[in-house]
């Protein structure tokens, strides 16, 4: 099996991946401390943080189309299955609140040195193998009970430029 990425493709992730932890952790998103806040609704810094870069993805995304250089129709979107995504953002939260960590900052902390973020992230890798070894038995039910292509524009008619500027005015809004 071939990875479909070339080599230089492969640099530049690397090269992404160093930078997102190296802001991660500049910016002081890495602490647990600062994470489980998040959670207590006592400090919302990492919400304003990811919530503007999904903001600047959406936008960017609706930039690249409207000069036609990406076709959003042709990007892959997971089919939806609210129990299926219900039970894996409990799963998700629950790590998350226990551990201080969400995947990337987990990655961050490990490459930092920290313990914790090494428990975490050794956690992390044995779900995502217990999951592969469940997969096959999953993978039928998920398909059969999943919502294909579920997004806000096909979900309501609007069109992805009007939720684009409701996004961006609601994170000005919120700024």
């Amino acid at each position: 099996m071939n990875f479909p990425l070339d080599s230089g493709s492969l640099i530049v992730l690397l090269l992404a991946g160093v930078l997102f932890g190296y802001f991660i952790e500049s910016a002081g998103l890495n602490s647990p401390r600062k994470l489980t806040a998040q959670f207590a609704l006592r400090d919302w810094t990492v919400f304003r943080v990811m919530f503007t870069a999904i903001v600047t993805a959406m936008v960017g995304m609706f930039a690249l189309s409207a000069v036609g250089v990406l076709n959003l129709a042709e990007l892959y979107v997971e089919p939806t299955n609210y129990v299926a995504q219900l039970g894996g953002g409990l799963l998700f939260g629950a790590g998350f609140i226990v551990g201080g960590y969400c995947p990337g900052t987990a990655m961050a902390a490990l490459a930092t040195g920290r313990k914790d973020g090494m428990v975490f992230a050794l956690g992390m890798l044995g779900g995502v193998l217990a999951y592969a070894e469940l997969t096959p038995e999953i993978d039928v039910w998920y398909k059969a009970h999943a919502t294909p292509e579920l997004t806000l524009p096909t979900l309501t008619g609007i069109g992805m430029g009007w939720w684009a500027l409701a996004f961006v005015a609601f994170l000005l809004f919120a700024a």
